[in-house]
């Protein structure tokens, strides 16, 4: 295994267990206020009653403790004709951390994030499959590292780890090309309870995909669309599911693993989704050519992939794209399609194009055919999807439309 360290980068709730409760849970209505804010930007308490409906006294005294709490900071005040001024009060970066881990197929990754959802260090290990024991020997040293690495002021402000992981991972000890022995102590261990229990922390844990769904859904830039399947392409391609403006994970957390869909390829063969558009076929095909598969999983902008071979793979993945999410348009009427994943800006927006130009090809009769746009978080989706899990479940109110 190799570790791959990164300089800190400048700048929804799953299952949990419940550790040492380092900040506590934040009461309703100031957890809707934080809401409101993340949601808006800096706003004056008299804004704020009026969204909420709560009274202007009970707006000052949760801002006032908010901002006691180091949750809130003050903006400059701002002078309208009559009155006094108004102070618009903003979120705190510094206000809380949150910890979040990708554990995936090919590479695991550990991550903090601030109270904005910046990734402000990180740790990286790149393998040939998950081994439990070092997967989560990884995790421990990850975050002595990254804990240790902060100011001694902010470290009781982390405020949880969440776990973003494929479910079932035993089962792909195949197609990862190991035995299934080496797989099996991901079926009878519990990585979320063991890091609970040594870390001390509150830890959370969704599915890898959904994950990624939701950190669009949080730290996503531009107005989101009330109801959207989120398609992300990484070794296998899965899914996620917004409706009105709120995660849907469903009831065994697997909401929208779209995967096993039908699809057609190039050729008019029916196959799954996720035996086209998954950069599993892209590593199968560099190793047949005799080229590295390996800075596949490093980082997406440096891949070096020859141009016939990523052309011929975004040609198979987009129409098999199309035609999954065609089939998912029968069962819920969604208003957009957003494709992201662990590859290349350049090649998420020619994959978006050539999906529309698939959608132009196909009968949307008795349908509604939804917009197709390319999702705003990047690589990071499943790694900031962790991060946020902890962020909703102690700090936010759902996000609703």
């Amino acid at each position: 295994m190799s570790d791959i360290t990164e300089k800190p980068a400048p700048a929804l709730a799953g299952k949990e267990t419940r550790g040492t409760n380092q900040m506590g849970m934040r009461a309703q209505n100031e957890r809707l206020v934080l809401t409101l804010i993340r949601r808006h930007g800096a706003l004056a308490k008299a804004e704020i009653a009026r969204l909420t409906g709560l009274s202007a006294q009970t707006v000052s005294v949760i801002m006032r403790s908010l901002e006691e709490d180091g949750l809130l900071l003050k903006g400059e005040p701002q002078r309208g004709k009559v009155g006094q001024p108004s102070v618009p009060m903003r979120l705190n970066p510094d206000g809380a951390l949150f910890l979040g881990l990708k554990v995936g197929r090919r590479s695991a990754e550990m991550i903090v994030t601030d109270f904005l959802g910046t990734i402000v260090a990180r740790r990286k290990r790149i393998y040939a499959y998950p081994d439990y024991d070092e997967v989560k020997a990884f995790a421990l040293a990850s975050v002595a590292e990254l804990t240790g690495g902060l100011p001694d002021a902010s470290r009781p402000r982390i405020s949880g780890l969440g776990i973003a992981i494929p479910f079932l991972l035993w089962d792909w000890a195949k197609v990862l090309g190991v035995e299934a022995e080496k797989m099996a102590a991901w079926r009878h261990r519990d990585l979320q309870r063991e890091l609970s229990e040594e870390l001390e922390l509150q830890v959370y844990l969704q599915n890898d995909a959904t994950s990624a769904c939701s950190a669009e859904l949080v730290f996503g830039t531009g107005e989101q669309p009330a109801n959207f399947l989120h398609v992300f392409i990484a070794f296998f391609v899965g899914g996620g599911v917004v409706l009105n403006g709120t995660l849907f994970p469903g009831p065994t957390g697997s909401a929208g693993a779209i995967g096993p869909l039908p699809a057609v390829d190039l050729s008019g063969n029916r196959r799954q989704l996720m035996d086209i558009a998954s950069l599993v076929v892209l590593e199968r095909r560099l190793e047949q050519m005799g080229l590295d598969s390996g800075m596949l999983w490093e980082n997406p902008e440096t891949w070096d992939v020859p141009d016939v071979l990523l052309r011929e793979w975004t040609a198979e993945a987009a129409n098999a794209i199309a035609h999954a999410t065609h089939a998912a348009m029968g069962v819920i009427d969604f208003e957009a399609v957003k494709i992201d994943g662990w590859i290349p800006k350049r090649l998420r927006e020619d994959l978006v194009d050539q999906v529309r130009a698939r959608f132009d090809q196909m009968d949307f009769t008795g349908l509604e055919r939804p917009a197709v746009e390319a999702g705003t978080v990047g690589a990071d989706a499943r790694a900031l999807g962790a991060a946020s899990q902890p962020l909703l479940g102690r700090f936010l109110v759902g996000y609703t439309a």
